[in-house]
């Protein structure tokens, strides 16, 4: 069965790339299965290839947080107290955008799980304020746009 949690390490790894080489999602998706097949990474993620499920989760994650990028941006920061996206450290902001964008149109998957695994992934990838940074405003996104009872 395939992993979710890997398909949205997958998706931040897209997300980042695009952040950084200001480029687009597909073109990160390409460089990152690319990558994959040639093995040119030693990156733990990257030494298993994806299979299917994980590449078309992933996919739908980071097309849509590309799609609604704005959108995102801007609950975000309405969210966050003193806080502007463009300010925040680009691997919490692509967390929060992936949360964001899954709380928003994934109606599909549970708010708690949505939120859980934005926390993981800024346990790994982020630093030590991250986790909380991240559980915060997700919280209070959740609670926004109606995903938990206040």
């Amino acid at each position: 069965m395939a992993s979710r949690r890997r398909a949205r390490e997958y998706a931040l790894q897209a997300l980042y790339q695009r952040d950084l080489a200001r480029g687009s999602v597909p073109e990160a998706l390409s460089g990152l299965w690319t990558g994959q097949l040639e093995g040119d990474d030693e990156d733990e993620l990257a030494r298993r290839t994806a299979d299917s499920q994980e590449i078309e989760f992933a996919t739908r994650l980071a097309r849509g947080v590309e799609e609604t990028l704005s959108d995102l941006d801007s609950r975000i920061e309405a969210s966050s107290t003193n806080w502007r996206v463009a300010r925040m450290s680009i691997v919490d902001r692509n967390i929060l955008r992936l949360g964001t964008y899954e709380l928003e149109h994934c109606h599909d998957i549970p708010a708690n799980v949505s939120i859980n695994e934005s926390v993981e992934l800024a346990k790994r990838f982020g630093t030590a304020e991250s986790r909380g940074f991240v559980n915060g405003i997700l919280d209070r996104i959740a609670r926004d746009v109606g995903r938990v009872k206040r």
